[in-house]
């Protein structure tokens, strides 16, 4: 098996060697297809440079890699992503985006007027999502990025605006997204799960605390009631912080007949303890049954959003005359940097999520003539678990480093040389914790070259 994989990936490189396809002669470069134009349709790992503008810009960023070319410190950092890879084997001009601009804040750079640019067609946004306009980044989230995060569906539409309603017919058309739609439902789901077991924990907390520093009065029930009632109007103070609150809890116990004992910080200090204890151990619970009780909506979403997809391409893209369309599936979101910093369970939901996307993409797209789709998710997987025969050196760690001080944002899309970790990295597969070094898109675009080589579109 690990023979066959290095012999695809030869003829693979071969293929984006050469200035050409497979004619039928030997040496004879002549691409089988002739395409007219590259158009592309997904985010962030296909995004060309939508937003590299304003500070973004100013930081040498602009697309979710390793940025610029370094080729003079090592071959590998080419600044360049699957897509622009692809278009140059094609012999076809470098794509440019369709659209750049920002829409965060203006006082950190990141408020740009959105442009739109005729006769681009790279559509591909960072944070985009398949039907959902609100992705990771968006000012909508919170973000002061302000990424535009125009779904795919808006995508396909504008590009069908800007040329009469329908494809040619001799395009190459590139799509893949859905990595977005599972990491915000992800950040959605900790979040609420967090919330969840704050409050069962704060609970929790005053319910352990109440009823430690009222057994020892002479009416527990009567002393409960005031010391609930002191923390409560606490709570309710502005300004109040969780030690004024236990503090209010411990003065209003210490009054209570029999109970003066309480104000000695040797009783009350173990009380507190054994409350914060409970809190913890409540809390957690809460929120793993949260986590637990609303994973399957995830995965239902996820598999909606790759029946979505498919019906796009099917309805929209080919429908509407595209014969060369290249979809991609989700890659192994899971082995990624952020992938792996996650507990077993939520590692496994994210396999489930991935999983139910790629089925409802598989199973949409069978039998279309006219759609290539690749299975990134193998690949990927395999290059995470057996990276060396890809020429892989690192897998788990990012290349960037990504520490506020070097890297304002925490992401490749400011990131290029000035801020790398120290020694080589060039070969290592992700830039940050979601997004590949130019060398890991260089193994995909190979990839997809292989696939259209064997459909016999290149």
């Amino acid at each position: 098996m690990r023979h066959t994989k290095l012999a695809l990936a030869a003829m693979a490189l071969a293929v984006l060697a050469g200035c050409g396809g497979s004619g039928s002669a030997p040496g004879n470069q002549t691409l089988k297809v002739q395409y007219s134009a590259q158009v592309t349709f997904g985010d962030s790992l296909s995004d060309i440079g939508t937003y590299a503008v304003g500070t973004v810009k100013a930081l040498g960023g602009g697309k979710f890699t390793i940025n610029g070319n370094n080729t003079a410190v090592n071959p590998a950092l080419t600044g360049r992503n699957w897509t622009e890879l692809v278009a140059a084997q094609l012999g076809l001009p470098a794509p440019c985006p369709a659209q750049t601009g920002l829409d965060g804040d203006a006082s950190q750079g990141f408020s740009v007027q959105v442009e739109n640019h005729p006769g681009c067609y790279g559509y591909a946004q960072g944070g985009a999502r398949v039907t959902d306009p609100v992705g990771p980044g968006n000012k909508l989230t919170g973000s002061p990025l302000g990424s535009m995060t125009v779904p795919v569906v808006t995508q396909v539409a504008n590009h069908l605006a800007a040329t009469g309603g329908k494809f040619k017919g001799d395009e190459i058309v590139l799509v893949m997204a859905g990595g977005n739609d599972v990491l915000i439902r992800l950040d959605q789901l900790a979040a609420a799960a967090t919330a969840a077991g704050t409050a069962a924990g704060a609970n929790a907390y005053a319910t352990s605390l109440v009823g430690q520093l009222a057994a020892g009065a002479t009416d527990p029930q009567s002393a409960a009631q005031a010391i609930s009632v002191a923390m409560a109007t606490e709570a309710a103070r502005p300004g109040h912080t969780d030690a004024s609150v236990t503090q209010a809890a411990i003065g209003a116990a210490a009054v209570q007949l029999g109970d003066s004992a309480v104000a000695s910080p040797a009783v009350y200090g173990p009380m507190v303890a054994k409350a914060q204890a409970d809190a913890a151990a409540a809390g957690a619970k809460a929120g793993a049954d949260y986590a637990a009780a609303h994973g399957p909506e995830l995965i239902a979403a996820l598999g909606q959003a790759g029946t979505e997809l498919a019906a796009l391409v099917k309805s929209q893209i080919v429908g509407k005359g595209a014969n060369y369309v290249v979809v991609n599936n989700l890659p192994d979101v899971a082995s990624s940097p952020s992938g792996r910093s996650q507990g077993a369970t939520t590692q496994a939901l994210i396999n489930a999520m991935v999983g139910a996307f790629n089925t409802a993409l598989s199973n949409n797209l069978a039998g279309e003539a006219k759609v290539l789709l690749v299975d990134v998710f193998a690949v990927s997987h395999d290059e995470a678990i057996n990276p060396g025969p890809y020429g892989l050196t690192n897998v788990t760690d990012t290349a960037c480093d990504l520490s506020p001080a070097r890297n304002p944002l925490g992401s490749s899309l400011v990131c290029n040389a000035s801020n790398l970790k120290a020694g080589d990295v060039s070969h290592y597969f992700f830039a940050d914790d979601v997004h590949p070094t130019p060398f890991t898109n260089l193994l995909l675009a190979r990839y997809v070259a292989e696939k259209m080589v064997i459909k016999g579109w290149l």
